[in-house]
């Protein structure tokens, strides 16, 4: 009997009793897997009796709020976009890379945000975040490496570039290590798109999980990258690592 083929949002759709488009976005959000391995493309052919697992996407936590600011603990899986439409009115100070979680901040009036916009200017703000990187970090790595942004078709995408880039620093501190897997604590000036993804890469620690500029892991679902703690003007902001970073086993 001839093994039937069909487009991976279609299939997905009718297993889960949901329209094409939702079965098409959650693809694309990353959360649908088939057995140990991520869906990646929505119109992709794919065996008719496959079988979907879709992983639940956590909810935004508010971490703190007063006249001024309002600060959030994103999930993983939303894009700052997705999470900015939730709260009408706050302007958007900081944004993450869709499957990194932790603290995002919004100003809640004119007058902080253009405070707020001169603190990130000046690299006055702190900003503290933790990795599972493929790689043994034993010592403080700093990377000061220019970085260079492109965007096509809507997707930026960044790289090392001594010529053109922006200035861009990340100092890695060791924390645990296991095998040849590390987890680090990374705290960064300025803040470039895709800057500690791209900055471990290029000393040869890529994250576990980042498809785009490391290597996939089979078993994990997401870029495994969480910002932590951010400090501004007298604020500080910790969102609590998740589950996959507390009790991540590293030999798997």
């Amino acid at each position: 009997m001839a093994v039937e083929y069909d487009k991976a949002y279609k299939l997905l759709a009718q297993q889960e009793g949901i329209s094409n488009s939702k079965a098409k976005e959650l693809i694309d959000r990353g959360v649908v897997k088939v057995g140990d391995k991520k869906v990646l493309i929505a119109r992709g052919e794919i065996r008719s009796d496959t079988k979907f697992n879709i992983k639940e996407i956590g909810k935004i936590k508010v971490i703190f709020e007063d006249k001024n600011i309002l600060v959030v603990d994103k999930p993983a899986f939303l894009t700052a976009d997705d999470v900015a439409k939730k709260f009408t009115g706050a302007i958007l100070l900081n944004r993450l890379d869709k499957e990194t979680s932790g603290v995002m901040m919004f100003a809640k009036n004119e007058e902080f945000q253009k405070k707020a916009i001169t603190e990130f200017a000046q690299n006055r703000v702190y900003k503290e975040y933790v990795a599972i990187v493929d790689g043994k970090v034993v010592e403080e790595i700093v990377i000061d490496k220019p970085i260079l942004t492109t965007k096509d078709r809507g997707s930026a995408k960044s790289k090392i570039d001594v010529k053109r880039g922006k200035p861009a620093k990340s100092t890695v501190y060791p924390v645990l290590v296991e095998g040849h897997k590390s987890k680090v604590k990374v705290v960064i000036e300025s803040g470039r798109t895709h800057q500690i993804r791209v900055h471990l890469n290029s000393v040869g620690l890529p994250i576990i999980g980042d498809a785009i500029y490391g290597r996939t892991a089979s078993n994990i679902n997401r870029v495994l990258l969480h910002s932590k703690i951010t400090r501004i003007f007298d604020y500080e902001f910790i969102a609590p690592e998740p589950k996959e970073f507390r009790v991540y086993d590293f030999n798997s």
